[in-house]
């Protein structure tokens, strides 16, 4: 679909749309993250999931109920501005831009170091270049080659997650490798019980699960190119409780059925542990092409998510007029170049500072996470607040359990965060968040909230396409 002149292309279908929900939920966090969330956990970690997903589903479902009413470029951002202020919409607008920055900035580090695997001779450098100029150009191209990248990258991880459960279950069924049949799944109750590490565990390990479903909140930014987002975003939104299910709770209890959990992430990726054990001899390079693939979905859709960000930040006045400037392709091209940019200067600083302050600089990730999900449930609760009954009844896609379900949800994201604030492992990632917040809200007085006349005489920002 050809773009109208300074706006967004419509170009995502629901196929595309579909995909990039599925993709959004399996990255890191489920192929590392979660070896260190059963460390902490035991196997209830399972539970630990489940009630985190349910969470994170009634934020998605907030989310889609504006979505779906006002499909738009900035998404939560500029529903925190409409309904809770324009504070509000700067401070989650750049905020998500910033985790986007730093996680990708992880990402290209770690695609280098999967290509070290192959290629050891090779500097680091040269790949880490290289994934970043290739997914630059890709998405200076147009979304639709962005939604069919995503696609393929997310069938790719899918067929793996499949195939891990299916071999799993094989190995538990029929003794396949060295696996003692006579164990099975009371691994998950034995050795401990069910809360081996006790209910102090258990809660920590709330800081590692929802760390994994962060990337989620894409499926919003996604509306604003969608071609029918009526349709499509409400059903990538309501597959949020299978894939939670089928990617994380099934393969978690496959892998802690077939190992102690103590033993797991000791002798490398739980994937790994999979593969050796069902005798496939090469298992760290099928691994290696399955990490190597989430890497690259995960920078492409983070450069797409901050991108689509900033230019709607910027037709509200909250960030350089210079990132309005849309190809003719429909693609916001000084964003893209501005994310390329930055992980490129991102991945110079990782190589020269410390390894403490990158650690804290990339512990702002998690709080920025939740701190997106807490303004996405306060801009939809303001949002219903300010409806008339018949309003209410005319939504598309209203949210479930109101009010009660966003209640829930808001207290347990803030209990997330007293988790932060009382592990000492993750505390830095509070204190750091609290400080960017605080440096954001000065930025604005400054930068923003003094200049009212001159975005009042700004025209209208052009209606996507």
């Amino acid at each position: 679909m050809k773009a109208a002149a300074g706006a967004l292309t419509r170009g995502l279908t629901a196929r595309h749309i579909r995909f990039i929900a599925l993709g959004s939920a399996i990255g890191t966090g489920l192929f590392y993250g979660s070896a260190e969330a059963i460390e902490k956990a035991g196997p209830s970690v399972l539970l630990a999931y489940l009630i985190g997903g349910a969470a994170v589903y009634i934020v998605l479902r907030a989310l889609g109920e504006m979505a779906v009413s006002n499909p738009v470029s900035g998404s939560f951002g500029e529903y925190a501005s409409k309904h809770l202020g324009p504070l509000a919409g700067f401070v989650t607008g750049w905020t998500y831009t910033f985790e986007m920055i730093v996680v990708c900035l992880a990402d290209v580090t770690a695609f280098g170091i999967y290509m070290g695997f192959w290629f050891p001779d090779v500097p680091r450098w040269i790949w880490v270049l290289a994934i970043v100029f290739f997914i630059g150009a890709m998405n200076l191209l147009s979304v639709r080659v962005f939604g069919e990248m995503e696609f393929w990258f997310t069938l790719v991880k899918v067929t793996a997650i499949v195939a891990m459960i299916v071999g799993g279950a094989a190995i538990l069924i029929f003794g396949f490798g060295v696996h003692d049949t006579s164990v099975g799944v009371s691994n998950l109750w034995t050795d401990g019980g069910f809360f081996a590490t006790g209910f102090g565990g258990f809660v920590a390990s709330f800081a590692i699960v929802m760390f994994a479903f962060g990337g989620t909140e894409i499926i919003g930014i996604t509306a604003g190119e969608a071609e029918d987002p009526a349709h499509t975003i409400p059903r990538a939104v309501n597959t949020v409780p299978v894939r939670i299910v089928l990617f994380y709770v099934l393969t978690l209890a496959v892998i802690m059925a077939l190992n102690p959990w103590q033993e797991i992430g000791s002798e490398g990726s739980p994937f790994v542990e999979i593969f050796s054990g069902l005798g496939i001899g090469p298992a760290a390079t099928v691994l290696n092409i399955v990490v190597i693939t989430a890497a690259l979905s995960a920078i492409n859709s983070d450069v797409f998510g901050a991108g689509r960000m900033m230019y709607g930040m910027a037709q509200r006045g909250q960030a350089p007029a210079v990132m309005k400037r849309v190809s003719r392709s429909g693609v916001p091209w000084m964003t893209v170049v501005v994310m390329t940019g930055a992980l490129l200067l991102a991945v110079l600083l990782n190589y020269l500072i410390p390894d403490r302050v990158f650690l804290v600089i990339a512990s702002i990730a998690t709080f920025a996470t939740i701190f997106v999900w807490l303004m996405i449930l306060l801009s939809q609760y303001a949002s219903r607040k300010q409806m008339s009954e018949d309003e209410v009844a005319a939504l598309r896609f209203p949210v479930l359990f109101w009010p009660y379900g966003q209640w829930a949800a808001f207290g347990f994201l803030l209990v997330v965060v007293a988790v932060l604030a009382v592990v000492a492992d993750t505390r830095v990632a509070l204190v750091v968040g609290l400080v960017w917040l605080a440096l954001l809200t000065i930025a604005y007085r400054v930068f923003v909230a003094r200049r009212p006349a001159a975005q009042e005489d700004e025209p209208a920002p052009v209606p996507l396409a």
